[in-house]
């Protein structure tokens, strides 16, 4: 089938314009030729005029797609991202650092200031001489790290249940060392050379935190694995015992493990990863190959990359017996060993003159056998005794925490119920108002007494309780025949009210009342 695509038919119309030019002289030549041959005047002025006409052929532009055109000009590599130096403050340290390369004066005293120096804060004072470009930057960069911490704060605070709890900030702050949050707004020389001592410690201190974390790691597994011992008979505890010897001796057995460093090691590498002739090694160019993010040097995480093909040799991720929390253990023992060895000036890099000054040792061309972690317990029988004892110290108090919370478990749900209780009674006191209101039940009247006038009860037969009856009539008025000499003799009837236990009009009145006669006979 024939190509008759546009990039193929352009290529073929350039093809052959460029044919008809390069034989033009050939052309000629011919012409020549049949010329002599001919010797004719018609002949030759066909000829000619042929001639002509092949020289002046032009070729057809041909229309190009520019966008299926490949870039020719060279691409600028991009640098490759910094590792993760595991502080919790990674970021912040590498943007800074970043940034403080684009400045070109800046660059030129990191790299020609020793380790010492930049650890004493002379190279921190050099930030007064950044562009204003980067110093906003960095200002920038600062102000989003103390804003990042508030967060942290605020969120751990939340988690801790003291949303209540007014924070302060500022103090808290404190406990961030890398930087100056007296001053949360600008990046100055003092958040520099904070920096830079904070990261030198904290690096230093970072591989000691891991072997401590390791070593609790061997212990706990240990701890673990003699509890569950105890729970077993004596037959399935010795069968324990003897499928982990021989999980043991599984493990032990391996290839020979070079020393890391030596030119043993590096050549395995050099052949089995890079696929060259061992006997072709060369100490420089093998540096340049591995120095994966070529700044010259390396770190140690180039460093590590090297011992991979050692750490296989022991760990499978495949098998029982192999443990891949110890492969990075011994990854680090690896990494400590090469940097002590060949890192002069401490500065965590291995320069190529470092390393090519550590090719020509003695320990490099004839090293010791290196001694794998199962030769070298992480820890002693003390150090045991002592995690264990600390084990169950951290158990009681465990359980007496347990018997706090139980406690208060129990008070809150004897609160919770008196709570209820409440709420019934309030319930039930609610319903009987509502009661009341659909009953419209109305109050007594108000009585209004005035002077000394007896109040006129209305319907007090009524209003009796139950079981009180009316009395009779002899018991409710005195007979019309006592009444009337009382009212003949009114100066008897105080004596006859006293003896029926009347009050006695004249001697009772309040003061100010005086007893006023009137006329029988007046209307």
């Amino acid at each position: 089938m024939v190509d008759a695509s546009p990039s193929r038919v352009g290529h073929i119309r350039g093809f052959s314009a460029h044919s008809l030019f390069v034989s033009a002289d050939s052309v000629f030549s011919v012409a020549v030729m049949f010329f002599q041959m001919c010797r004719s005047r018609t002949a030759l002025t066909s000829w000619l005029i042929l001639l002509v006409q092949l020289l002046c052929l032009e070729a057809v532009p041909i229309s190009m797609d520019k966008t299926k055109l490949e870039d020719t000009e060279p691409k600028a590599e991009e640098a490759p991202a910094s590792v993760d130096t595991g502080l919790h403050y990674d970021r912040y340290l590498r943007e800074v650092i970043d940034f403080l390369e684009k400045d070109q004066h800046f660059r030129e005293k990191l790299h020609n200031t020793d380790m010492e120096d930049i650890k004493q804060g002379k190279l921190a004072k050099e930030l007064d001489f950044v562009s204003h470009h980067v110093r906003t930057k960095l200002d920038e960069l600062k102000r989003q790290e103390v804003s990042r911490l508030r967060t942290l704060i605020k969120a751990k605070q939340d988690l801790e249940g003291g949303n209540d709890i007014a924070v302060d900030h500022q103090a808290l702050l404190k406990q961030f060392e890398y930087l100056n949050h007296m001053n949360p707004h600008t990046f100055e020389v003092e958040d520099l050379d904070r920096l830079i001592r904070s990261a030198t410690n904290d690096l230093e201190n970072f591989d000691k935190e891991r072997h401590e974390e390791f070593k609790k790691y061997e212990m706990l597994k240990e701890h673990d694995r003699q509890e569950h011992l105890k729970t077993l008979d004596e037959e399935e505890r010795k069968k324990e015992e003897e499928h982990y010897d021989e999980m043991k001796k599984k493990h032990a057995d391996h290839p020979k493990v070079n020393h890391p460093g030596s030119q043993n090691q590096l050549k395995e590498v050099w052949e089995e990863a890079d696929g060259l002739d061992p006997e072709d090694f060369d100490p420089k160019t093998f540096f340049k190959l591995h120095d994966s993010n070529g700044d010259g040097y390396f770190d140690e995480q180039e460093l590590e990359a090297l011992f991979t093909k050692e750490l296989e040799k022991i760990y499978d991720p495949t098998n029982e017996e192999d443990d891949m929390v110890e492969m990075e253990e011994e990854r680090l023992r690896m990494r400590e060993h090469v940097m002590n060895e060949v890192d002069s000036n401490k500065d965590r890099l291995v320069s190529l003159d470092e390393f090519l000054v550590a090719t020509k040792k003695k320990e490099f061309l004839e090293p010791d056998s290196w001694e794998t972690l199962e030769q070298n317990q992480a820890y002693t029988d003390e150090e045991m005794r002592e995690f264990e004892e600390h084990l169950v110290q951290q158990e009681e108090d465990l359980n007496q925490k347990a018997v706090d919370l139980q406690k208060q478990r129990q008070e809150l749900e004897k609160q919770q119920e008196q709570l209820n209780a409440q709420k019934v009674e309030l319930q039930q006191a609610v319903e009987h108002m509502e009661r009341l209101k659909t009953l419209k039940v109305e109050p007594p009247p108000e009585v209004h007494i005035e002077g000394n006038a007896i109040p006129e009860v209305h319907g007090y037969e009524n209003a009796l309780p139950p079981g009180h009856g009316a009395t009779s009539k002899e018991h409710q008025s005195p007979p019309q025949e006592q009444l009337e000499p009382l009212q003949a003799h009114p100066e008897g009837a105080d004596q006859n009210q006293g003896q029926h236990g009347l009050p006695q009009t004249q001697h009772h009145l309040p003061p100010g009342h005086q007893e006023i006669h009137r006329d029988p006979n007046s209307p």
